[in-house]
């Protein structure tokens, strides 16, 4: 299968360059994963889908200033890292710009001294392993001297950064936000709860994995980068209990989705786990775990259109993505949503 397999025409305007002032006011396409079928509607109709028999995954994670900008100890070169992956005792692994000006023993000092990395090893792509050196926690000294990284086809300010996280997020780490969930607003979580819809919280901390661009013809030839992930044991025993009643799982963002996929593979089951993934979810994959998804519309040829085209089909999801670029549908993380829904009456 080829990356140019997942290609589409996207006019720049629909890219959306800051989010609409009520989240749940984002529009929101239905796509059956079976027959195809489309409806258009409003976010906050969620609600209306999901019923009893439905059990909604969030990701909990919460982004951080992970962009800093510093400058070399011995010649004030410029040096932007961007945080991917905490490896412990006070380690990272970064993005670095540019790499070819680093090497192994470099010094980077960020802002007044408070903040010190020096690079321990230099990897493939612009990836660098750096040791910071700093007094007090880590995630206040980012708040003096980071910010937190949008992503690059967003070229427009944000005024409150806050809107780039979920409501519900807490568990700080991630370079980028589960954008999916970016259009929830907490009375519509209350709502889908007075409902008597379990939600249930993961972690993925997101790097660089999710969206690192696909750089080969042949999309078996692809290598994500793993990323960290906890799945609580009551979380676990909720989700299998789930599977016993035959319950629809339903996955708010991708970043959920290859939670839950990696930790029902290994174990046939849902397990407590502190682990990472490097899945790659593509069509041919079968899914053991999520049934349906609530996620946004992703980057041509990105491996997040190939997840989703797993999930229904490539020719499914061209379709609907055709529709909202003929719908004028909002486009990529301050975008609109996505609801590709498992409808067994379609199926037959």
């Amino acid at each position: 299968m080829r990356t140019s397999d997942f290609d589409y025409y996207l006019p720049e305007e629909l890219i959306a360059q800051e989010p609409i002032i009520n989240r749940e006011e984002s529009r929101l396409l239905i796509l059956d994963k079976n027959s195809g079928k489309i409806e258009d509607k409003k976010f906050y109709n969620i609600i209306d889908y999901l019923d009893k028999d439905s059990i909604l995954v969030i990701n909990n994670t919460k982004v951080v200033p992970a962009r800093i900008i510093g400058r070399k100890e011995e010649t004030n070169a410029k040096i932007e890292l961007l945080l991917l992956k905490d490896l412990g005792d006070k380690n990272y692994e970064c993005l670095a710009k540019p790499q070819r000006r680093l090497k192994i023993g470099t010094k980077i000092i960020f802002k007044d001294d408070i903040l010190e990395a020096e690079v321990i090893n230099i990897l493939p792509d612009g990836i660098v392993h750096v040791h910071f050196i700093f007094d007090g926690i880590f995630y206040e000294v980012l708040d003096e001297v980071g910010e937190v990284p949008l992503p690059p086809y967003i070229h427009k300010k944000l005024d409150k950064i806050d809107r780039y996280q979920t409501v519900y997020s807490k568990i700080k780490g991630s370079t980028a936000s589960p954008t999916a969930g970016l259009h929830f607003t907490q009375k519509l979580l209350d709502d889908i709860k007075a409902k008597g819809i379990e939600i249930l919280e993961i972690t993925l901390t997101i790097g660089l994995g999710t969206f690192r661009p696909v750089s080969v013809d042949n999309i078996e030839e692809h290598k994500m980068h793993s990323e960290k992930y906890h799945i609580s044991r009551e979380v676990a025993d909720k989700l299998n209990k789930a599977k016993e009643n035959h319950k629809k799982i339903v996955a708010v963002g991708t970043t959920s989705v290859r939670t839950l996929e990696s930790n029902y593979k290994k174990f046939n089951k849902f397990m407590e786990e502190d682990s990472e993934t490097s899945i790659f979810i593509y069509p041919g994959y079968k899914f053991m775990a999520v049934d349906e998804l609530i996620t946004n519309f992703h980057l041509p040829k990105s491996t997040l259109i190939m997840l989703v085209s797993a999930l229904s089909s490539r020719k499914n999801i061209l379709n609907a993505y055709k529709y909202a670029v003929d719908n004028k549908f909002r486009f990529f993380s301050f975008g609109d949503a996505m609801y590709i829904k498992d409808d067994k009456e379609e199926k037959k």
